[in-house]
């Protein structure tokens, strides 16, 4: 396989038989948690339940925490926040790439100084100027006192 042949967790493509063998549960345990909303699949056009690997690996975790004592309820709730949070991770990891891309490509990132010859001069960002280049202008702001002028 190559790197590009990743399986997709996400995918569909477990029938309830093989998705039951691979978590360890009944067919029939299978069919009550999709019928109480706690591991939903996705559906053929025929009505058939299709499993991913995701699905089983919550399957598994139900198993689990029904096994410790947990309420189906309280694991459903469980569930939901923890596809909340994976949905969130995602979406920040959007947002950074974006974010990266947009302040590597915005407009503002370049830098203009005046040369030596007064033309102006593109910097590189993040590169300073020469001291005996800078210009620096100075305008006291009213109500400010000056200090007094050295003899």
């Amino acid at each position: 396989m190559g790197e590009h042949d990743e399986i997709d967790e996400e995918a569909p493509i477990l029938s309830i038989a093989v998705a039951a063998e691979l978590s360890g549960l009944h067919p029939q345990t299978l069919r009550q948690y999709d019928r109480l909303g706690l591991v939903v699949p996705a559906r053929t056009q025929g009505g058939s339940r299709r499993y991913s690997l995701r699905h089983v690996e919550q399957l598994r975790q139900v198993a689990r925490l029904s096994g410790d004592g947990m309420s189906l309820p309280a694991i459903a709730r469980i569930l939901e926040l923890e596809e909340r949070v994976r949905v969130l991770h995602r979406q920040v990891s959007e947002l950074e790439q974006r974010v990266r891309a947009e302040l590597e490509n915005r407009p503002g990132a370049r830098v203009f100084a005046a040369g030596p010859t007064g033309a102006v001069v593109r910097l590189r960002h993040g590169t300073r100027v020469r001291r005996a280049t800078d210009i620096v202008l100075w305008r006291p702001r009213p109500g400010v006192a000056l200090p007094p002028e050295e003899e």
